[in-house]
């Protein structure tokens, strides 16, 4: 058996990430479309906000940090606080993540025991499948995870070595998952969007990565349009796969000098 189409009407999301951007988008979409979304992040931007509270019973938050493994196997026991009962996930969104802060990168040597970049981009996706599978199969219910991962994942970028390694990963864990759709029913699907403007790239801790990375919106993909995306592989049987609009910019760009030389 497997999960084929699978309109959001009337399905419930736990969405990563949430509080803006891509996923922010997706939210909106989902919603629009007759479901309910479990917005999980650390925070939500005011217009996350105002998205919330028009739509009372149909999006919740819950604070979560996805590099933990207690915040994550919290969700499914939120939904429930939010919206009922015996609800049970039906979609789970893995869409938070980071592109090379300061305070997890490969040349600053800001850390010293883990990088923490790996844990949000790559270990969180695998972690919240786990946690759906588990969640679907003791329902006995069908289910889908999208993992928005990027053009990185199968590209490389020497000024982004570390982000780029997170997402070959969870590129190669969806692929590796494959089989899941039928043996399990639960789909395992991912989405690569390049570059697409989002406070990852504007925020105010993006000004320093934008600049270096030459960043122009006017170039970029949309979140919606990526959330459109996200809604086309939930919802249909058969994907249709059309190429990327624009990868990971600048394939040549380097990292800053002066962080390449070992920290002292």
């Amino acid at each position: 058996m497997v999960v084929g189409a699978f309109p959001l009407r009337d399905k419930v999301a736990i969405v990563t990430g949430g509080g803006s951007g891509i996923n922010l988008a997706f939210v909106v979409l989902a919603v629009s479309s007759g479901a309910k979304c479990l917005i999980a992040d650390l925070k939500l931007s005011p217009e996350a906000e105002s998205i919330l509270q028009k739509n009372p019973g149909k999006i919740a938050f819950q604070n979560c940090d996805v590099a933990s493994w207690e915040d994550l196997e919290a969700l499914p026991s939120a939904v429930i606080s939010a919206f009922g009962k015996d609800t049970i996930p039906d979609i789970y969104i893995a869409g938070a993540g980071v592109f090379e802060p300061k305070w997890s990168n490969f040349f600053n040597d800001s850390e010293t025991d883990f990088y923490r970049t790996m844990k949000i981009n790559a270990e969180h996706p695998i972690k919240l499948t786990r946690i759906a599978m588990r969640t679907s199969l003791r329902a006995n219910k069908p289910c889908v995870v999208v993992v928005v991962a990027s053009t990185a994942g199968i590209n490389g970028t020497y000024g982004a070595a570390l982000y780029c390694a997170s997402k070959h990963a969870v590129v190669g864990f969806v692929k590796s998952m494959a089989p899941a759709d039928e043996e399990e029913n639960v789909k395992i699907v991912a989405v690569l969007p390049g570059v697409v403007d989002t406070p990852l790239w504007t925020g105010a801790e993006a000004k320093d990565v934008a600049a270096q990375f030459s960043f122009q919106a006017e170039g970029a993909i949309t979140a919606d349009e990526v959330a459109r995306t996200m809604k086309d592989a939930i919802e249909q049987s058969q994907l249709e796969r059309s190429p990327a609009k624009r990868s990971l910019p600048y394939g040549d760009v380097r990292p800053n000098e002066d962080d390449i030389e070992e920290q002292s």
